[in-house]
């Protein structure tokens, strides 16, 4: 028969929650930073293909 789950303690379900937060955070820091090295062409990762505008 099944048996229901204790409950998790709310302290616990916090600190769970904002792990969660904190890698999504951490993630979005990456981007911003991979985003502004992008713009301002530093960027050793990726190689974006100029335009020029002088046809």
């Amino acid at each position: 028969m099944a048996v229901p789950k204790k409950r998790t303690s709310i302290s616990k379900k916090r600190i769970r929650k904002n792990i969660w937060k904190f890698k999504g955070y951490l993630v979005a820091v990456k981007a911003l930073s991979l985003a502004k090295s992008l713009s301002t062409g530093n960027s050793k990762s990726f190689f974006v293909r100029q335009t020029s505008t002088n046809r």
